[in-house]
This record gives structure tokens, C-alpha cells and sequence, in this order.
């Protein structure tokens, strides 16, 4: 199984693809000190396969690198950091 996350910033979204095919993704705001998590959803096919905890750490890791704060109004990427404290730091209000 082949796994890809990008960026696609025209659509304001991370995108997960399962050996080519769209599995998931993570829609966001883009401001200009923070990227604002607003939902995250995986295909029910693709669910069960830890995958959204995939898109979520390495959605969290392209804004990290990016140097912008994280708003995760989006249930499930709030979750994901409260499970991972070492995110904490880069949360914004």
C-alpha cells in the first residue's frame, strides 16, 4: 500500500492518497501566522487503518516546518494533538 499526504493550497487542503487514489483529506484556512484546521475526513473504504492519524501528523508537520501556528477547530485534529502533547507548543487560539 502506497501512501501520499500533500498540500494541495488551491483547494485549502491536505490530501491523502492510497496507491493513488484520494482516501482522505484535511481542509484548512490559511492566515498569515496560522493554518486553521476546520475537518478532516477519511473515506469510510480507507477507515480502521490508522490513516487519519497519518494525514493529521504529517499535516501537522508541513506547518510546523512552515513555521505557522496550528487552530484546530477541527474535532478529530484536536484530538489527535491533545494525544500528542509534543504538538502542543504550536497550537494558537
Amino acid at each position: 500500500m502506497s501512501v501520499e499526504i500533500h498540500d494541495v493550497t488551491a483547494e485549502h487542503r491536505f490530501v491523502l492518497k492510497v496507491d493513488g487514489e484520494v482516501a482522505g483529506f484535511a481542509r484548512y484556512r490559511a492566515g498569515p501566522d496560522r493554518i486553521v484546521f476546520t475537518h478532516t475526513e477519511i473515506d469510510p473504504a480507507y477507515e480502521g487503518q490508522g490513516l487519519g492519524s497519518r494525514l493529521a501528523s504529517a499535516a501537522i508537520e508541513m506547518v510546523r516546518e512552515r513555521k505557522l501556528g496550528i487552530e484546530p477547530q477541527c474535532p478529530f485534529i484536536a484530538a489527535y494533538i491533545k494525544r500528542h502533547p509534543e504538538y502542543q507548543e504550536s497550537v494558537v487560539s
